[in-house]
């Protein structure tokens, strides 16, 4: 089964950037820049249908789900083992 990631998308006027936790976004992007802080983000609840805006920062923050391809890369096979 794929495991779902989780993703932050921060829309800083046109440029967009991804990262992979709120922690991250916070310690990238200070409250100077997007207007709010890491405990007070964590508080709002982003959700899917909740993003965070912020019109005097022109910030945008929205969560999601990274979709990914399941895969075998990595794993290793029973395939043999005794069968001697």
């Amino acid at each position: 089964m794929a495991q779902e990631r989780q993703v932050i998308h921060l829309q800083l006027g046109e440029e967009h950037y991804y990262f992979g936790s709120v922690a991250a976004l916070c310690d990238h992007y200070g409250k100077d820049k997007i207007g709010i802080t890491y405990g007070s983000l964590r508080n709002y609840g982003l959700a899917p249908g909740k993003p965070y805006r912020n019109d005097k920062y022109g910030v945008v923050i929205r969560v999601g789900v990274l979709i990914a391809k399941e895969g075998n890369r990595g794993r290793k096979t029973m395939q043999g083992v005794g069968n001697e």
